[in-house]
């Protein structure tokens, strides 16, 4: 990719919890021909400083083209996590992606159930000949298998005909990130198809080897719970920036 072909802009951290009504503004950035909202949240606000705490999340992408033009398939995104945040898989049943990937996601959540760390639904538009057409599906996240040593969530949707179940690799990071998902999007509708909206809730509590456990915990050290997102488009567009969320400590 060519110097002038990359276009770089900054999601400046507005999504934020007041702390006095909870209520939450979105973040929204344009950048040439790409239209991103952004917003997100997680209970409960107030944690403890030093331990960890279960939380249940949720977050909210939309994309859209500006002036009405197409929408550029999203090809990458990478998600990192605050450091305040910890992720739990002991003990909690996996789903491979290969066991689901001919699956409706009613089908996947029933052979898979014991897997669900979240629920959510995504939306592509897809160029066709005579217009464009929207797909739906609800989207599921398995805990998925460990590969080369790290644990992943498997996605999984259908849009239009298409069945996809997806591996997205968790890496620790170093510094102010404790974790990165990585997920690289594949063709939809042949690369016809470009995804305008996901909406996700993630959050499992479960019991394994006699303790209580949750999938995600959280603890609030700085009264700032952070997440920072990369996305890349397939005209050449990056936006990379924080969303940050006020928490409260005990």
């Amino acid at each position: 990719m060519s110097p002038s072909a990359l276009r770089r802009v900054a999601l400046l951290a507005l999504v934020a919890v007041t702390a006095v009504t909870g209520v939450a503004t979105g973040a929204l950035v344009e950048v040439d021909n790409v239209v991103l909202r952004a917003d997100g949240g997680f209970q409960p606000q107030t944690l403890p400083r030093q331990r960890y705490a279960p939380i249940e999340f949720h977050g909210r992408i939309d994309i859209s083209g500006r002036r009405g033009r197409e929408v550029p398939p999203l090809q990458q995104a990478l998600i990192d996590f605050d450091r305040d945040g910890r992720l739990s898989v002991a003990g909690l049943p996996t789903c491979a992606p290969d066991s689901i990937d001919d699956a409706s996601p009613a089908q996947a959540r029933s052979r898979c159930r014991g897997a669900i760390v979240g629920t959510g639904s995504i939306a592509a538009k897809i160029a066709r000949e005579g217009g464009a057409v929207q797909a739906r599906s609800a989207l599921t996240v398995f805990n998925g298998p460990r590969t080369a040593g790290l644990p992943t969530v498997v996605l999984h949707a259908r849009l239009g005909p298409e069945t996809h179940a997806i591996l997205v690799p968790i890496e620790p990071r170093r510094g102010g990130f404790r974790y990165r998902a990585r997920l690289d999007v594949p063709p939809i509708a042949g690369g016809a198809g470009a995804i305008t909206h996901v909406d996700v809730e993630i959050g499992r509590r479960y019991r394994a080897a006699g303790r209580d456990r949750s999938y995600v915990s959280a603890r609030c050290s700085d009264n700032i719970l952070e997440t920072h997102g990369r996305f890349t488009f397939a005209d050449g567009t990056i936006i990379d920036g924080l969303v940050e969320k006020f928490c409260r400590s005990e």
